[in-house]
């Protein structure tokens, strides 16, 4: 019997999407159906948490920064016709865990000014209170106006050797949240009534990690986390993030290539019969995008003694989905407009249906990837388009889960083991 059409010859993807204020086009919250007056509160999280639940989705990313947001790469501007402000991306993940039940949830953290310690027990308190689907998104600070709010440090220069420094300096950091989650032992705490035994103490661990940015005695103060290692994960959207990667993360996002060219499909029609969707149809170029981002990355985990890890890659795009290709087009024409033709977002962006968007993501699997993180433009529109049809399509297809697995973590949930305590007896 021949295979039906539908059905995927690659392993089943892992999809995440990418939540950040009223979505990723800065015009977003002025669209039909955005709530600009919630963003500040914990039901208008919860209720995108669970939206994203509704979808199967593997995880969501929270955005955070320490600085208010800016059309500038190094400093505030005085923008008023786009969303300033956001809540702190750790908190509002431990607010919105209780209510769900299986969906990951990976906070933003800027690792260059906040101090390891506090960021593992945020992390592992985040893990317990979700029981098990906690990981976190370290990313690293240039940006004069972020160091101005600490005043600790001086901003660094330009050039490859700060950045290289900066993200030495994360990869300390990843170092240390490791270590302070394993110095617990999974059995450290012996709770005993009767001898009045509470702790074991020879199963907590000094860490003892010096370097030349760090030094970091431990124990940590929170027990070890049901995950054991919360999932780490880096946009590696560059050379030396890709590096950070190899060495030391569980899931690296890259951009994904070759797939913008401009909101030109369909935009000056009042019909909605183009079938091209707003995308390169040149798929080998993005292909070759990918491939080159994967390279980078595998050549890191080897050099890092970590080729044997599982190490996912995940597909990096803002997506504005409609019934249509010059639906999408037309909307995307709006949101630019409204934002004085300045460009949606750094990433590439794709305007066209969810059929055509399961075509490209699944032919970049193909390339390579094992997910995609999904930028929705505009919240929560382009959300529900993820869950509600996106999903279902690649359900279709067979490229997709129909149903949570019974993994219970997040860790679990993209196959990633257990990892063994480094510091427990063999």
């Amino acid at each position: 019997m021949a295979p039906s059409p539908f059905q995927s010859p690659s392993p089943p993807l892992h999809l995440s999407v990418a939540l950040d204020g009223a979505g990723w086009h800065s015009a977003a919250w002025r669209e039909r159906g955005a709530r600009p007056g919630e963003l500040f509160s914990a039901g208008y999280w919860a209720d995108l948490v669970a939206e994203a639940e509704r979808g199967l989705l593997d995880f969501v990313t929270v955005e955070d920064s320490l600085s208010l947001q800016s059309t500038h790469p190094a400093a505030p501007d005085d923008r008023t016709d786009r969303v300033r402000g956001r809540l702190d991306a750790m908190l509002t993940a431990s607010r919105v865990a209780p209510l769900t039940r299986h969906v990951g949830l990976v906070p933003v953290a800027v690792v260059t000014h906040t101090e390891p310690f506090h960021l593992s027990r945020a992390v592992a308190t985040l893990d317990f209170v979700s029981e098990g689907r906690a990981g976190v998104q370290v990313r690293i600070s240039h940006r004069t106006d972020e160091f101005g709010n600490f005043g600790r440090r001086t901003p660094p220069g330009p050039g490859e050797e700060a950045m290289a420094e900066l993200y030495g300096e994360a990869g300390d950091y990843v170092e240390v949240l490791r270590r302070l989650w394993d110095s617990w032992e999974d059995d450290a705490e012996i709770r005993d009534t009767a001898t009045g035994r509470y702790i074991d103490r020879d199963k907590l661990h000094y860490i003892r990690f010096e370097s030349s940015r760090f030094s970091v005695l431990g124990p940590a103060i929170t027990p070890r986390p049901p995950q054991g290692q919360p999932v780490v994960a880096v946009a590696a959207h560059d050379a030396h993030a890709a590096q950070l990667v190899g060495a030391c993360a569980d899931i690296g996002f890259v951009a994904l290539s070759g797939t913008d060219t401009g909101a030109d499909t369909g935009a000056d029609t009042d019909t909605d019969t183009d079938t091209g969707a707003d995308t390169d149809t040149d798929t080998g170029a993005g292909a070759g995008g990918v491939a080159a981002s994967l390279a980078r990355i595998r050549a890191a985990q080897a050099a890092a003694g970590r080729a044997d890890d599982t190490v996912h890659v995940f597909g990096d795009l803002v997506v504005l989905l409609d019934d249509s290709p010059a639906a999408a087009a037309r909307r995307r024409a709006r949101l630019d407009e409204r934002a004085n033709g300045e460009a949606a977002s750094a990433l590439p962006v794709f305007a066209g249906t969810p059929s055509q968007l399961a075509d490209l993501l699944l032919d970049r699997q193909r390339a390579g990837l094992t997910g995609f993180r999904l930028h929705p433009a505009t919240l929560p529109h382009d959300l529900e388009q993820i869950t509600r049809r996106l999903v279902p399509e690649l359900q279709r297809r067979g490229a997709f889960r129909t149903a949570y697995p019974a993994a219970g973590t997040l860790r679990g949930l993209l196959g990633l083991p257990r990892p063994v305590n480094r510091y427990a007896e063999r």
